[in-house]
């Protein structure tokens, strides 16, 4: 059994993320993963910034960054069940690049979790090849939840 846990870790609610954990289960069914588990956790920009700062020595705030256990050949993880590591998404980045873009909050949101889940699958995009690639499978699995990039 697969199984996405949010944590909103602001002070506000955000309705949007009872969809964002379904478009994740549904990424999780597309891509045909079993037993698989992470976190996506909700945080605010200077919570985003000491994380970037301290874990990628970049000193801003961004809008989502991945942890993937996976990554990592020194952890040993029960066999039962594969924990992919955790998603942080900046609610106050979401925000503004939805405003940005003119979409939905629940657009960029989603767009940011499902990216975070095919870092977590170890995809990347620092090539235009491996971009394409990712890119094509967000967008698949966002215009299948019929979550587009409608202007509004």
């Amino acid at each position: 059994m697969n199984k996405v846990e949010i944590f909103n870790n602001v002070q506000e609610e955000i309705e949007e993320l009872d969809t964002v954990k379904k478009v994740l289960e549904s990424a999780m069914k597309k891509e045909k993963l079993e037993n698989t588990v992470f976190n996506v956790i909700i945080v605010d920009n200077p919570y985003i910034h000491q994380l970037n700062k301290d874990y990628r020595n970049i000193d801003r705030e961004t809008d989502v960054i991945t942890f993937a256990l996976e990554d990592e050949d020194t952890i040993v993880l029960p066999n039962e069940e594969r924990i992919l590591g955790d998603i942080y998404i900046s609610i106050d980045k979401a925000k503004q690049q939805a405003q940005e873009y003119r979409h939905s909050l629940l657009r960029e949101l989603s767009f940011l979790a499902v990216h975070g889940f095919y870092h977590l699958l170890g995809y990347d995009h620092e090539t235009e090849e491996e971009e394409k690639i990712m890119f094509t499978k967000q967008e698949e699995v966002l215009n299948s939840y019929g979550i587009t990039r409608e202007i509004i």
